[in-house]
């Protein structure tokens, strides 16, 4: 009997043990299948979403066609479509149809940008429709004279930026950039990537303050393919935060955490009073007032020689332009007249329209920005002084009484302190 019994235990021990290793195999190849399937999902998606936002290939090849078709041609073609000594880099884009990477030309490191049509999604099975791009190099039309294209972009600029006396120099300007091959003469497919680029506010906008130093440097062109010098520093603050932890780091600390990269004090004060000086060519300059309706730090970076550079000229807007757009919004409170991310201004409520004037002007703002930045690290002699004059920066109104005399007293009084502080070391 106890004979019988001992393998017949055995047996059904073994059968039991037997099971459970099928049971955990199983458990495992199905947690393995389904690592694999999940991880080729994030990676497909994660492709579908680099293919739809990176697209410097399409862009390259849409150009060039244009460019050995003698529709357009500029500075940049040759080395872009034949030489191929232009080259892009790495993909910055966060908008399909809004083309930005890295790239190198020759010596040259820099940001090239395109613009593209818009990604056609269909339907599998369905047949895909051919990309639908706007006529954007139809202008000017060929026969079309110098005299005639001087023409077209003096209107141009004048509906940007208001009447100006200095419009016939800027046009001039304009010309010269538009010779890229420097023969003298601007050709027809010089003239219509010219006006596919003026098309786009940025690049009038670099173009307007590149001369003070205010934007990067624009580098060269073909079609409405752009490119401008890359500056190393950025953005204002020495740290940006992964956008994933943004969400999940409190504001205040994530101000303490920008600070710890930044340059010493002294550069610091040199970064600012770039800032300062931007705001004061850009308040009644030489093409006319302009706004900037984001100013925030994320738009500005430095050189290595501690120069700012306003790196996004999208925020940027003329006066003229300004006016004209709010003056036509109808409001019921404050919080109705806004333009951009902060360029506000009141609601007449008798007349539910909103009035022109800013509310803000770019001083008070870029004194905001400038707060915490410059009074971390500032020598103790100096803080309660500095302190003051940019609460007192702070409080500019647009809508106020003699606020031209006044802004201009603060502008000066700030630079004139932070200049008699750094004037004597290197930085300066």
């Amino acid at each position: 009997m106890a004979k019988g019994f001992f393998p017949r235990a055995w047996v059904k021990k073994s059968f039991y043990f037997q099971a459970r290793i099928s049971f955990v195999r199983v458990k495992y190849l199905f947690l393995t299948w389904l690592t694999v399937l999940v991880g080729s999902w994030v990676l497909y998606v994660q492709y579908s979403a680099y293919t739809e936002l990176c697209r410097g290939h399409e862009c390259k090849n849409a150009i060039c066609d244009k460019y050995r078709r003698g529709i357009i041609d500029g500075s940049a073609c040759s080395s872009l479509c034949e030489e191929e000594t232009l080259y892009l880099g790495r993909c910055l884009s966060t908008l399909p149809n809004n083309q930005v990477y890295t790239g190198g030309w020759g010596d040259h490191s820099g940001i090239i940008r395109c613009k593209l049509g818009e990604v056609v999604h269909y339907e599998l099975g369905e047949e895909p429709e051919p990309r639908r791009e706007p006529p954007v190099f139809d202008k000017p039309n060929r026969g079309t004279s110098v005299e005639k294209f001087k023409e077209m972009l003096f209107n141009h600029l004048k509906s940007k930026l208001g009447e100006n006396a200095n419009l016939p120099s800027l046009v001039g300007q304009i010309l010269s950039i538009a010779d890229g091959n420097r023969d003298g003469r601007v050709s027809l497919p010089e003239a219509r990537s010219t006006w596919a680029l003026l098309q786009m506010d940025e690049v009038l906008l670099s173009l307007l303050l590149q001369d003070r130093g205010h934007t990067p440097r624009f580098l060269g062109y073909c079609g409405d393919l752009y490119m401008t010098e890359r500056i190393p520093n950025t953005p204002l603050y020495g740290f940006s935060l992964p956008w994933p932890f943004v969400s999940w780091v409190p504001r205040g600390l994530q101000r303490t955490m920008d600070q710890w990269f930044t340059p010493s004090w002294p550069r610091k004060a040199k970064i600012s009073m770039g800032m300062l000086e931007l705001v004061e060519d850009i308040f009644h300059g030489t093409y006319g007032s302009f706004l900037i309706c984001d100013l925030a730090a994320l738009h500005f970076s430095y050189t290595d020689r501690h120069e700012l550079r306003l790196t996004n000229t999208q925020v940027v807007v003329p006066e003229e332009e300004f006016r004209r757009t709010i003056r036509v919004l109808k409001c019921e409170t404050d919080a109705d007249c806004v333009y951009g991310v902060d360029c506000q201004t009141s609601c007449d409520r008798s007349e539910k329209r909103c009035r022109e004037e800013p509310v803000q002007p770019n001083l008070a703002k870029a004194c905001s920005v400038l707060k915490d930045y410059i009074l971390r690290g500032v020598p103790s002699e100096m803080r309660e002084e500095l302190e003051r004059q940019l609460y007192a920066c702070m409080a500019l109104r647009g809508n106020a009484g003699q606020m031209n005399m006044e802004h201009s007293l603060i502008l000066n009084n700030l630079k004139a302190l932070l200049w008699k502080r750094i004037s004597h070391t290197k930085d300066s």
